[in-house]
């Protein structure tokens, strides 16, 4: 009996692990809102990480987190690094491009786990409004793709972006 509980144990540990390999190599998560300003006028919330505070909701995960800016006072080369609790966690994001439309940051995570992604925000203009899309990609390393078998990476971090895009809408309509 407890040699046919192990096997059990074993192929479905087996099926588990082999499924996961079969899993995307990369992944993406994106939320959109539409907010009645410029793209100039949100894109400049994006860009300088000193503003980041009006609107992020990582920002309110540890309010003593130790915050670090250098670089740029904005745009491309702009550098904000943090080293917060277990939920901030800590890591670096750097501006590595911003246009009128979109703004790429390099994003580099070192705790609780390390990892390298990048986040970008695209706006699209609508007439008087603008379609602002927060997306984070990059690579699934395998330990991602198990963990992805039981827990949702788009339903976790989606709902953060659609928070910040929220409160982005708010300081970007004032």
């Amino acid at each position: 009996m407890i040699k046919t509980i192990a096997i059990v144990i074993v192929v479905a540990l087996a099926a588990t692990l082999g499924y996961a390999a079969t899993r995307p190599d990369t992944f993406r998560v994106q939320r959109t809102i539409s907010i009645k300003a410029p793209p100039e006028k949100i894109l400049a919330q994006v860009n300088n990480f000193h503003d980041w505070s009006g609107w992020s909701p990582y920002e309110k995960m540890d309010p003593a987190m130790k915050r670090t800016f250098s670089g740029a006072a904005s745009g491309p080369g702009a550098v904000y690094a943090w080293d917060g609790n277990g939920d901030a966690g800590a890591g670096r994001m750097e501006i590595k491009e911003a246009s009128p439309s979109k703004t790429v940051i390099k994003l580099d995570f070192s705790k609780p786990f390390e990892a390298s992604n990048v986040a970008e925000f695209s706006v699209d203009t609508q007439g008087d409004s603008s379609n602002v899309t927060w997306a984070m990609y990059g690579p699934a390393p395998y330990i991602s793709k198990v963990m992805g078998l039981f827990f949702n990476m788009d339903s976790m971090i989606g709902k953060d972006f659609e928070a910040g895009l929220a409160n982005l809408k708010t300081v970007a309509e004032k």
